[in-house]
């Protein structure tokens, strides 16, 4: 399994969705708010992913300018793994996986899933004072 949470990120919360494996959605979308309660919840998901799957899930997600930075410093604090993606990039991932143009949170977060399992992208790494 290559379990992932795709997740697009807004100003103050979050829409997600997981999946256990390519073309394995699971459960339904969700959000999670940027608040501690919100990211609590999320740490709990992401627990419950790595049990039906045996690994901890990836989690994906935009590059939002400072919006997405209460999510990525709760993952890094706890040690999950994230890739933060430009904009660019799942904006044309977005164009490609959608015959219609409907601009939903839901179908962001899934089209965040299928950039996962189609490209080869490195995890995100925070760099300190003397790199």
């Amino acid at each position: 399994m290559n379990p992932v949470i795709g997740l697009d990120i807004a100003k103050g919360e979050s829409q997600g969705q997981a999946f256990l494996d390519k073309g394995q959605p699971y459960g339904k979308s969700f959000t999670i708010h940027h608040t501690r309660q919100g990211l609590e919840a999320l740490r709990s998901f992401l627990k419950l992913i790595e049990q039906k799957s045996d690994q901890q899930p990836m989690v994906i997600l935009e590059s939002t300018g400072h919006y997405h930075l209460p999510v990525t410093r709760f993952l890094e604090e706890h040690n999950y793994l994230f890739i933060l993606v430009n904009p660019i990039l799942s904006y044309q991932a977005k164009k490609s996986s959608t015959l219609r143009k409907v601009k939903t949170d839901a179908v962001d977060a899934y089209a965040l899933r299928e950039l996962f399992y189609k490209e080869d992208f490195e995890q995100y790494k925070t760099r300190g004072l003397g790199y």
